[in-house]
């Protein structure tokens, strides 16, 4: 599933109705984060601040928070979002040679996202799939005992 960033949707509405959906309480922070990146496509700044205030919650905790979340961008990401598990399993069964080729094939290093905003690489610790290693998620859709040589074919399967 890809997440489209959009900027044309009104900040403070997108965190109220997540507020309202969840409650005004610390323990759905993550709810709520989760419910902004989802509709916004990131957390924007202005996302922080009005969470801040509904909450009662310092912003720094705030982006402490969102930041530790893997799930959730501080940061506009492009129309897909690839995943490499960099897990011990996955590099000892040729994940480092798979880092290495994604990273030539588009042209970026791990948070980055590309100029024509189509790819993000992100990495990440283990998804839990070591039998079939070494893995990438693109989106939602998960490959694993991927090649570099795959690598191609995979990504072109992504506008």
């Amino acid at each position: 599933m890809t997440i489209a960033v959009r900027e044309d949707l009104d900040v403070r509405a997108v965190v109220q109705a997540a507020v309202e959906r969840h409650g005004a309480t610390r323990e759905e922070l993550v709810a709520i984060l989760s419910d902004v990146n989802r509709e916004m496509g990131y957390i924007p700044a202005e996302a922080f601040e009005e969470v801040s205030r509904l909450l009662q919650i310092p912003k720094a905790q705030l982006f402490s928070v969102a930041s530790f979340y893997k799930m959730l961008a501080i940061e506009p990401r492009g129309r897909h979002v690839i995943q490499f598990c960099e897990s011990a399993p996955c590099h000892v069964v040729g994940g480092g040679e798979l880092w290495r080729a994604l990273r030539e094939e588009l042209g970026l290093e791990p948070g980055e996202t590309s100029a024509d905003g189509r790819w993000t690489l992100v990495t990440t610790s283990c998804i839990g799939l070591c039998g079939v290693g070494p893995v990438i998620v693109v989106d939602d859709d998960v490959y694993g005992n991927v090649t570099p040589e795959q690598l191609p074919e995979i990504l072109a399967r992504y506008e």
